[in-house]
């Protein structure tokens, strides 16, 4: 059998496996229930994102031996549809086909029965690209088609149909397919052909593909063919001239800090690898986007590029000011590609006058600190030795304090065998990290409730403490817990809980093995000073628990912290 593209092997062959669409879904799915079935429709929207596709579920569904509405993909109306050999459903190509005479012999054929199914279904594509004449030659039959025949008219322009054909259809806009439900499709789809993938890398196929499932398909084929049987962020960027998420922000803040030569290093590395730099610019400005978000909001769950310590960090060296200044200038070279001959030397010029002019208002602004500086203490301490004391105070707040006892706020349960305790402290110190076991699992209702206890400032608290792991790498027993650790980043933090956020499952399932909650625990209480329960939860999860926590805060159904009793004695194994 010929080689079959991804977008084709793996079209869905029912409503339930659409990606995205669902309001079109919901809506022909209750007109089979209710037997309204209109004569002729139009599906419109931007292209690769399913018209065909549902215009041909549409058509099993009305020929589907087991009855109206059913899509069983066994009997044989179904599978000849599935494979384009059915003969009541005629698919038809505008865009070589929009003479008048073509549309007559439609127009003749329509009075014929149909040969196999209960009715005969016209799929017109870019039906567009027809001619006036045309249009008028299919106008009376769209008007009044005979009983047993139905017309699916789809397009990527709807406004070049005349507005006599838009008001015989029925009109079904088509939108982009959502990120979530495209990284759904494509995860699906990878496991099914027994692919090795890197989330980041699907993520960057996503950007690439802008809502379109058939782009995301022929991208990720496109990739296959160049890496194998393997999907990697790096053949992403390499084949389509993208810059990494660090690269990007090692430029931006690069141009916050002054730095023309290293501005300059990083723009011709990123030229010498091929990297699109209108593509580049809109990166540049969605990560500026999600900074702006968090600056604002301090929200880390409404961020889509960037995860949270990026955010502050990128944070620490570019303040409102800067932001919108940087803002405005990636926004008008953007606008001002289409008018240049050499976007190079455009972005470059950008780059730079970003750079040093944000060198001066640094300035600018240490002068005006200078004038309104109050007179100096004569006994004062140098400015070094006031840094210096700075730093060591800062040191000893993280300074890991000496075991407290168990005061009655730290559940029983969490210090049995699976978690650490002063008693068997001694004893996980000469554990080893375990990759398989059994796991914790925390249900979506225990952990929303843990979101409404959640204390962000804590959190916040623990993200600029994170780095202290570091100082455990090199140790021979807490080096591999601390670099499992340090892979994560603070979700949740309440007085029993600590949730970490992970990029990848099988980082966040070997957190959550039973056996390696000794170590884990007794390295947290290092940093906090107090014994917690440690979850981890992938990122996916993180934001579909997110939006789930927001719609509940809108209508108002969340617990308040007062009313909350967790009883995490109910864990599950997996």
């Amino acid at each position: 059998m010929s080689y079959k593209a991804l977008y084709r092997t793996y079209r869905p062959k029912t409503f339930l496996e659409v990606a995205g669409q669902k309001h079109i879904v919901k809506t022909l799915q209750n007109a089979f229930s209710f037997n309204k079935i209109a004569h002729a429709y139009l599906f419109s929207g931007p292209r690769g994102i399913g018209k065909t596709s549902m215009a041909k579920l549409f058509a099993k569904s009305l020929n589907c031996e087991e009855g109206l509405g059913q899509q069983c993909n066994k009997c044989s109306n179904c599978t000849s549809i599935n494979d384009g050999s059915h003969p009541d459903v005629i698919e038809i190509d505008a865009a070589s086909n929009n003479g008048v005479e073509e549309v007559r012999d439609l127009v003749e054929k329509v009075k014929y029965l149909p040969i196999k199914g209960k009715y005969k279904v016209y799929i017109i594509d870019e039906v567009h690209m027809m001619t006036s004449g045309a249009f008028n030659a299919l106008l009376k039959t769209l008007e009044e088609p005979p009983s047993h025949v139905i017309f699916i008219l789809a397009t990527t322009e709807p406004h070049k149909v005349i507005p006599t054909i838009v008001s015989r259809c029925q009109r079904y806009d088509f939108t982009k397919v959502e990120d979530d439900a495209l990284r759904e499709k494509m995860i699906e789809i990878l496991k099914l052909e027994s692919i090795n993938y890197e989330l980041n890398a699907v993520n960057a196929i996503i950007e690439l593909a802008d809502g379109g499932v058939r782009d995301a398909l022929s991208i990720l084929e496109h990739v296959l063919a160049y890496a194998g049987n393997e999907l990697k962020e790096k053949d992403v960027y390499t084949l389509f001239g993208l810059a990494s998420t660090k690269e990007k922000l090692d430029l931006l803040t690069a141009v916050a800090t002054n730095n023309v030569k290293e501005v300059l290093e990083r723009f011709e590395g990123l030229v010498a690898s091929g990297i699109d730099l209108k593509r580049l610019t809109t990166s540049l400005l969605d990560i500026l986007k999600d900074l702006l978000i968090y600056l604002t909001t301090e929200e880390h769950f409404l961020l889509t590029l960037i995860n949270e310590k990026q955010a502050i960090d990128l944070g620490k060296v570019i303040n409102l000011a800067k932001l919108d200044e940087m803002i405005e200038a990636l926004l008008k070279a953007n606008a001002d590609y289409k008018i240049v001959a050499n976007i190079r030397s455009l972005f470059e010029l950008v780059l730079l006058r970003l750079t040093t002019s944000m060198k001066k208002n640094d300035k600018q602004v240490r002068e005006e600190k200078e004038v309104e500086k109050p007179k100096i203490v004569k006994n004062a301490l140098p400015e070094k030795q006031i840094k210096k004391e700075t730093v060591v105070e800062k040191k000893e707040v993280i300074t890991p304090k000496k075991e407290e006892k168990n005061n009655g706020e730290i559940p029983g349960w969490l210090l049995d065998d699976e978690i650490s305790s002063p008693k068997n402290e001694k004893k996980s110190k000469t554990k080893n990290v375990s990759l398989n076991g059994e796991k914790f699992v925390l249900d979506d209702h225990t952990l929303i409730h843990l979101m409404v206890l959640g204390n962000k400032e804590e959190r916040l608290n623990l993200h600029d403490k994170w780095d202290y792991l570091n100082s455990f790498l090199g140790d021979p027993i807490k080096g591999e817990i601390a670099s499992l650790l340090k892979d994560g980043r603070p979700y949740i933090v309440t007085n029993q809980v600590l949730v970490l956020e992970y990029d990848f499952e099988v980082l966040a399932n070997r957190l959550n093995i039973k056996k390696n909650q000794n170590l884990i625990n007794s390295l947290v209480k290092e940093m906090i000073n107090r014994e917690v329960f440690v979850y981890a939860v992938v990122r996916n999860d993180a934001l579909r628990l997110q939006k789930e926590f927001l719609n509940l805060r809108q209508l108002d159904q969340l617990p308040k912290g007062d009313e909350l009793e967790l009883n995490l004695k109910e864990v599950r194994n997996e």
